[in-house]
């Protein structure tokens, strides 16, 4: 018996000294092995892996990149050159943290990796949030519940589930990662639902039911099992538990205010001057003998055809799936005062411009801000906003109206056309050709193409809309409910009012060119003589750029439930695929208006860019041909190379123009305000120069 306890004994402390050593060598000491990886010459797709050893299972990483979750050992979609960072915990609380860089070796990854930080440093300029930073407000996006959503990728289930049953009652307290339901895809394969947070749960579907993955039209939300309400509001976070922020950039307070201070200043001169606007628009006040070169029609169709682009289609997209329905709302009210701001430069931007000997026109904010301030004996102040404009004019038609373009034309048509892909040089080649046989020919040119180009593409693509809406007609009332709703209730926004208005605002701003100028230089070459007719003709511009085309898209994607969804879709594929739950075609179809849009802005911008140009360096015709030629191997390069961190720089470089530009504004705001009534008082004696063939018309 004794014997018998004894090798009881000695077995028990052989396990013991056994698991004793496996919990030494499970809880030893913590390594953590980093395997940086750079897949191809292509830019910003750089990987890294991480091993560890030791420790106490399970581990937690925190990455630097805010799109990787917290359980990813891999990062992927990293910027090569630029240093990037890991925080390795295990369950005992010990950390690792490891700096790396993955090494850039291509041409296109060491640029790209010495850009970035002048991007950063712009963005943290345009994109500063003064109110955050003065404490006036929380900029933390907070949350009282969160949705126990479908899977989100699932072969077996097309999209469509059974909920065989909930594991967990009704108003049951539960923790995050427990399992709570199970769900039957369509070849009765199960899938386990988990708690994705803490807190009470609450069904939304009933034991039996059918959901969907994706939203019925006309049903404005994403379908949901249910939800976890939590007792206090929780901050939202990325996926690597970084808090959300929703910030107030700077630069879209910057714009909204001055469009808000010259509708007030102007007496709300965008509904006044709407019908008056419209009249100079289809030449009824066209004076051929006028000072000029092309006609109020051409200049509005010039500068309409810069802002109708990518943005009214990919940025709203964007813009209403973070934003939810109500952004449509605060995009159109932003379009809305736009107008007047940009009758107050394009005002100013024919009054200052100067014509020479042989009829070329040299006008927009780089004259009034030059001549306009040294009126007001600011001489020094002008000359400095005046070459910082044309600074930025010139980057930002290089980059934003040229690269940008052409690199988001080759990406759409390659992919309905998968023969292109990888031949973008070839593509950029011809896209130049077409371009440079446009621009060669200077303004009366590029005005003839956008005067034919802008109509067609604009009613091409409205028509499109017009049939998606008019296909889910019946929905038409909870639209514009689910618009007005979440742009005014807290509770249906996606990250608060603060949030939805911000994102709302800002596409606005953004697709419009209200403030940057840009306008004012097309208007400056049109043929009047009266300055203020021009800021009448470009009020149409916000109200088709953004009230009418940047709001049809946003209906599109609404009515077809698309807002909704977070695929990981891009803009464009996101527009797309809701234009093709009517029109199955319409993807490929939508692809050439695309191509249509970016050609149409690459040409209009040219002439922005030649204008600055020239401003800078003279009025040679040599120097401008220098110009576009540059210009042309610009776009070619944007077709054929990657260069993200280029084309942001340049891209912001058009936001940057209207902190010049709005300062000159609202110091000549008198000046614009008694041009007007001159102007008005004229219109209602009847003495301004009426076509003859509106005469013969009226009798």
């Amino acid at each position: 018996m004794i014997r018998y306890r004894h090798l009881a004994f000695l077995t028990l402390l052989l396990i013991t000294f056994a698991n004793g050593l496996a919990q030494v060598q499970v809880n030893g000491e913590m390594t953590v092995q980093l395997e940086l990886i750079n897949p191809s010459s292509e830019i910003n797709n750089g990987v890294a892996k991480v091993t560890v050893d030791g420790g106490q299972p399970p581990y937690q990483y925190k990455w630097s990149n805010v799109s990787t979750s917290l359980n990813a050992a891999d990062s992927f979609g990293l910027i090569e050159g630029m240093q990037h960072s890991v925080t390795v915990s295990d369950a005992n609380g010990n950390t690792i943290t490891k700096q790396f860089t993955i090494p850039a070796e291509s041409i296109t990854e060491i640029f790209n990796s010495s850009v970035q930080p002048a991007v950063d440093v712009l963005g943290a300029v345009l994109f500063w949030d003064a109110f955050a930073a003065l404490g006036i407000y929380d900029p933390v996006v907070y949350t009282s519940h969160k949705n126990v959503a479908l899977p989100l990728e699932d072969p077996t289930s097309e999209g469509q589930y059974h909920l065989k049953n909930w594991l967990v009652p009704d108003g049951s307290q539960v923790k995050k990662g427990d399992k709570i339901a199970v769900l039957l895809s369509h070849q009765d394969i199960e899938l386990s639902v988990y708690a994705p947070d803490t807190g009470a749960l609450e069904h939304l579907v009933e034991e039996g039911s059918v959901i969907s993955r994706m939203p019925k039209p006309g049903s404005y939300r994403v379908p949901r099992l249910g939800v976890i309400n939590f007792q206090t509001p929780q901050p939202l976070l990325h996926p690597n538990g970084d808090t959300k922020t929703s910030t107030i950039p700077f630069i879209v307070v910057w714009l909204i205010l001055g469009s808000i201070f010259f509708t007030l200043r102007l007496k709300f001169v965008n509904i006044r001057g709407f019908k008056h606007s419209l009249d100079l628009a289809r030449g009824k006040y066209d004076d051929p003998d006028a000072p000029g070169t092309i006609t109020h029609f051409q200049a509005m169709a010039t500068a309409v055809s810069a802002t109708v682009g990518l943005g009214n289609i990919a940025g709203v997209a964007v813009a209403i799936s973070l934003g939810g329905a109500g952004a449509t709302f605060w995009m159109f009210l932003a379009g809305f005062f736009g107008m007047s701001l940009k009758f107050a430069e394009c005002t100013l931007g024919v009054k200052y411009r100067f014509i020479d000997d042989e009829g070329r026109i040299f006008g927009g904010p780089m004259n009034y801000l030059r001549y306009g301030l040294e009126k007001k004996n600011l001489k020094r102040l002008g000359k400095f906003l005046a070459i910082l404009f044309a600074v930025l004019g010139v980057g930002a038609s290089f980059g934003g109206g040229n690269m940008l373009q052409s690199n988001q034309a080759f990406k759409i048509v390659s992919e309905q056309v998968p023969v292109l892909q990888g031949q973008g040089f070839w593509f950029g080649i011809v896209f130049a050709i077409l371009v440079g046989a446009v621009i060669i020919g200077g303004i009366k040119s590029i005005a003839k193409v956008t005067a034919k180009v802008v109509p067609v593409m604009a009613i091409f693509y409205v028509v499109g809309c017009l049939v998606v809406i008019g296909y889910h007609f019946e929905f038409l009332g909870g639209a514009f409910v689910a618009i007005f709703d979440g742009a005014f209730s807290a509770q249906a926004m996606k990250g608060g009012f603060i949030g939805v208005l911000i994102i709302g605002l800002q596409r606005a701003a953004f697709s419009s060119e209200a403030g940057v100028g840009s306008a004012a230089i097309a208007h400056s070459a049109s043929k009047t003589n009266h300055p203020i007719a021009d800021g009448f003709t470009s009020l149409v511009e916000p109200f088709i750029d953004t009230m009418l085309v940047c709001t049809m898209t946003a209906l599109v994607l609404i009515f077809t439930g698309k807002h909704e969804i977070n695929s990981g879709m891009g803009g464009v594929e996101l527009t797309a695929d809701a234009f093709g739950t009517v029109i199955s075609w319409f993807p490929a179809v939508l692809a050439l208006a695309v191509v249509l849009f970016a050609f149409s802005t690459m040409v209009s911008w040219s002439y922005y860019g030649m204008r600055s140009w020239s401003y800078l360096f003279g009025r040679s015709k040599k120097l401008e041909l220098v110009y576009k030629v540059m210009y042309l191997v610009f776009v070619v390069l944007g077709a054929s190379v990657s260069l993200g961190a280029v084309l942001s720089f340049a891209d912001m470089m058009i936001l940057a123009m209207s902190f010049p530009n709005i300062i000159g504004l609202y110091i000549m705001a008198p000046e614009i305000n008694a041009d007007m009534k001159i102007y008005w008082q004229k219109l209602k004696d009847g003495k301004l120069y009426i076509n003859p063939k509106f005469i013969k018309a009226k009798e």
